[in-house]
């Protein structure tokens, strides 16, 4: 099993290709728009930044807008996006106590073994009353049926790791709450992904649009609970 840094920098190089349309898009989109309420006019930090793409849209709207990712390749691209970012790992967050107001944490905690570590860290740069905003991978999706069928897929330029070569793990809503430090309590459950088996949907011309609109649309239902993605808010009491 590859690290993380290198699972990560393995893919730096072309991560962006084909992410401004189509699935990845939708993804991005709707991470941001669940983020974007408690990012407006606060200082924000993205644990797992990558290469800038939900940063990106977060600064504009922040008071200040920073990241931290353990990769040096994706740092690179997010430095070129004229991002304020940062190396350092989620279980060891390179900033002083109470330095934010807000925490987001996309496509990552699922990658962190000490996930209960991870937690108590953005949760000791939050300032009380900030919240934490995190996304888990569900275990009782039609996202999390189908991927434990399905071959991984190769990532990298070189093709020699796949997304089977890194640590990954999928929760239920009682482990996520299980994992929460004393000083985070929950506010919010929102799921992403509900209707998709997979990202095929969106990716086909025409039908792709109402595709999306249909997840958009099970994003504000009673559906949401089986989106492949659950996303967390929390609060820093």
């Amino acid at each position: 099993m590859a690290d993380n840094r290198t699972y990560y920098d393995s893919f730096s190089d072309h991560y962006d290709v084909g992410r401004g349309r189509g699935y990845h898009r939708f993804l991005d989109e709707a991470e941001f728009s669940v983020a974007a309420p408690q990012c407006a006019g606060r200082d924000v930090l993205e644990v797992g930044c990558g290469t800038g793409l939900i940063l990106e849209r977060i600064a504009p709207m922040a008071r200040t807008a920073t990241g931290v990712d353990l990769s040096p390749g994706m740092l690179e691209r997010a430095r070129e996006r004229g991002l304020e970012v940062h190396e350092g790992n989620a279980t060891e967050l390179p900033f002083e106590d109470d330095s934010f107001d807000t925490v987001v944490c996309f496509k990552v905690i699922a990658h962190v073994e000490d996930v209960e570590k991870a937690l108590r860290e953005m949760a000791r740069v939050v300032r009380p009353g900030g919240h934490v905003v995190c996304e888990f991978y569900n275990t009782k999706s039609l996202r999390s049926w189908v991927k434990s069928r399905v071959k991984p897929g190769s990532i990298g330029s070189d093709g020699v790791l796949d997304e089977g070569d890194v640590y990954l793990r999928y929760d239920t809503k009682e482990t996520i709450l299980s994992y929460l430090p004393d000083d985070l309590e929950f506010v919010r459950w929102d799921g992403i992904r509900i209707l998709s088996p997979a990202a095929v949907p969106f990716n086909i011309p025409v039908f792709g649009w109402m595709w999306e609109g249909l997840e958009r649309a099970a994003m504000h239902t009673p559906l949401r609970k089986w989106g492949g993605f659950l996303v967390v808010t929390l609060r820093r009491t």
